[in-house]
């Protein structure tokens, strides 16, 4: 949307504020309900407005809202808070209804007393409160974001790559879509290989591939949609690769790339089906759920695998000369660099001559190196890349830039790999292991484009378990 990161962070507020004073509303009003209830079964009972505001009560009047705030956080609702549906709408609130209720009856509402002869009456109550409470704030949003579109105060904008007559049918297929949505196409961005004949001049802004940045930056597109009249799968792929780096959703055409888009998420843009190439397939529950595990389950093992991390460090110092813990450049989500940390398994300064891969019988790997390496021990310094989230526990096998560009050239599809998180471990890594050359990380990266097309949590915990297996094991490389 115009003005796209203001708008997305002040609707996502609306709906945030919206929740919790529902929630808070239609908790209060089933504490009535509640008390009615105790009264029928204990003569004598309590007044209403001191059983209301009781120490008790008000403290459960504070923390319920906000624990309802992180079941609506964690079921997605407020990752896309402009891509919603009617029926989005309905069916998240009356699941996270659902579930909140029967969290707040297993942890608040079994302590009172009597009530359990009214179980499901007491959840069926609180269920339809919090769902009508919260359902109506959510829709006066919706509707109050629907009828801006319908006047044109918010437009959703798209910045077309390629600037050819297929770019320019592109535009008009987009513009035509009869739907709410109110549509802008910011201008047409020219690829270096379009030849001359293919190059449209017209009143339309047109930029080249090299201004794409700046573009961005002053425009803010919502989505980029690539329409060229290159349709094989390489040029695409790089043409994806070349705009990662931008952090903007990349859509295109379903018919115009052939073995990537079976798998991938298909989206929307104004209603017109595409196919977005930078989501994955993960819904934004297990998007958040993954997150929240990848936060739990690393801090937890940095607590208590400290021991073990201290006395390994010492052993490598001790070792051979050079720090406990080696540090690098990697490329993470969207190509974005960050340092990965492993302990350190090689001698010093092992790359006087540029970036090198290595073999099991590498002799620049110490002793207490292929210890190390063997059962992967030389990995867990990244469960601090994890907790900082430039890493997930499961994920594709983060690379250097230099690798990357060299087998790019040969597999561009790797590009896909992108949408997510790089991983301690990896499906790549659990079928194939390390990789000691180019050619062997293509064939590794196959298993990394399984695993995209598969993402669950479910599969994330088998990666985990053979993960574990391979490390009890010594299976490691």
């Amino acid at each position: 949307m115009k003005g796209r990161v203001c708008s997305i962070k002040m609707q996502r507020c609306k709906y945030i504020v919206s929740d919790l004073v529902m929630t808070a509303v239609a908790f209060f009003i089933f504490n009535i309900c509640r008390y009615s209830i105790l009264a029928r079964l204990r003569s004598n009972y309590e007044d209403l407005w001191l059983y209301v505001l009781s120490d008790k009560l008000i403290f459960e009047d504070i923390l319920i809202p906000l624990v309802m705030l992180g079941i609506y956080a964690l079921s997605g609702f407020y990752n896309h808070p402009f891509q919603k549906s009617r029926l989005s709408v309905v069916a998240n609130t009356f699941s996270t209804a659902f579930i909140g209720a029967v969290c707040i009856y297993m942890v608040v509402l079994l302590n009172d007393i009597g009530m359990r002869r009214m179980d499901y009456l007491m959840i069926l109550i609180l269920m339809a409160l919090i769902f009508i409470f919260v359902y109506t704030g959510r829709y006066l949003i919706t509707r109050r974001f629907m009828d801006k579109l319908q006047n044109r105060e918010v437009v959703s904008s798209t910045l077309i790559i390629g600037n050819s007559d297929e770019s320019r049918r592109m535009a008009r297929r987009i513009m035509s879509d009869r739907t709410q949505l109110s549509r802008d196409i910011i201008g047409f961005i020219r690829l270096p290989d379009e030849e001359d004949k293919n190059d449209v001049r017209d009143d339309a802004r047109v930029w080249n591939l090299d201004q794409i940045a700046d573009v961005c930056a002053v425009e803010k597109p919502d989505q980029l949609v690539i329409a060229t009249m290159h349709r094989s799968d390489r040029r695409v792929m790089e043409i994806v690769d070349s705009l990662l780096f931008l952090d903007i959703p990349i859509k295109i055409a379903p018919d115009t790339l052939s073995y990537v888009t079976s798998n991938i998420r298909l989206g929307d843009i104004m209603g017109t089906p595409f196919v977005d190439l930078t989501s994955p397939r993960l819904s934004d529950f297990q998007a958040n759920l993954k997150r929240l595990l990848d936060v739990v389950a690393s801090a937890l093992m940095l607590i208590l695998l400290s021991p073990l991390l201290l006395c390994v460090a010492i052993m490598v110092k001790k070792s051979s000369k050079g720090p406990a813990i080696y540090s690098q450049q990697r490329l993470g989500r969207r190509q974005k660099p960050f340092t990965i940390y492993k302990f350190r398994t090689m001698i010093l300064d092992s790359e006087p001559c540029g970036p090198r891969l290595t073999d099991d019988d590498d002799p620049r790997i110490t002793g207490i190196g292929r210890f190390l390496r063997k059962y992967r021990i030389d990995e867990l310094p990244q469960l601090w890349n994890v907790l900082r989230g430039d890493m997930s526990l499961v994920g594709p096998r983060p690379e250097r830039e230099f690798f990357v560009k060299q087998f790019l050239e040969e597999a561009p599809y790797f590009s896909l790999v992108y949408q997510i998180r790089p991983g301690i471990t990896s499906w790549g890594m659990v079928k194939y292991g390390y990789a000691s050359n180019v050619r062997q990380m293509v064939e590794r990266s196959r298993y990394e484009l399984v695993y995209l097309n598969n993402m669950s949590i479910a599969t994330d915990i088998k990666i985990l378990a053979y993960t574990i297996r391979t490390v009890l094991s010594g299976q490691g490389k």
